[in-house]
């Protein structure tokens, strides 16, 4: 009598596996981005051969845990509702996504030192595109100030997560403190000023 393949069950275990594999890379490099292979496979609770039959290269691990992270935070972010008052929508936008975009940055700096900077850039178009189209509806509805570059207003949002991300990593500020502290630094960089606002002062 034939045996029944255990092609499925084997590729549903280096599934199962491999998951495991990301998830404790994503923990492990959101803590430490310079956390070894080794530390990454014992925090998975798989050996060093396993890990290694799954990523060839330590950079291949970062990639597949950056990406999974980006892979969530799509979805956190897919699901706010950007209608209406763009200004409204962008706070919607990052208190919705702050924790793992807190994530996403640390994770970006092992990929970062890891991973070719186009490639780095290339996994974050997404993300990158969702918030230049909603500044520049702003823009155009007379929101958000139309006087610098919005490529420059794209990186200064960056600089004030990755900023909060240190922040609350080093213990100085709480992470649901994070969320006001980035929504109202944003808000009063991109938020249009009156039209007399730059009036010389009687």
């Amino acid at each position: 009598m034939p045996t029944v393949s255990a092609g499925p069950r084997r590729r549903a275990d280096a599934e199962r596996s491999i998951a495991r594999i990301v998830s404790a890379a994503r923990e492990r490099l959101s803590s430490d981005p310079d956390a070894s292979v080794d530390d990454i496979a014992k925090a998975a609770g798989v050996g060093r051969m396993t890990l290694y039959g799954h990523f060839r290269t330590r950079a291949e691990l970062v990639e597949a845990a950056l990406v999974d992270a980006l892979r969530a935070g799509e979805e956190a972010l897919s699901s706010v509702d950007l209608t209406g008052n763009a200004r409204d929508a962008l706070a919607r936008l990052l208190d919705s996504s702050w924790s793992l975009v807190a994530e996403s940055m640390a994770l970006s700096g092992a990929a970062q030192k890891a991973l070719p900077a186009g490639r780095v850039r290339e996994l974050h178009a997404a993300p990158a595109r969702r918030v230049e189209e909603l500044i520049r509806r702003g823009q155009d509805d007379g929101v958000f100030r139309t006087d610098l570059p919005i490529s420059w207003l794209i990186n200064v949002l960056h600089y004030i997560l990755k900023g909060a991300a240190e922040e609350s990593r080093a213990g100085r500020m709480e992470t649901g403190e994070a969320a006001r502290v980035v929504i109202a630094t944003a808000q009063a960089i991109l938020v249009a000023a009156p039209p007399d606002s730059h009036a010389s002062p009687r």
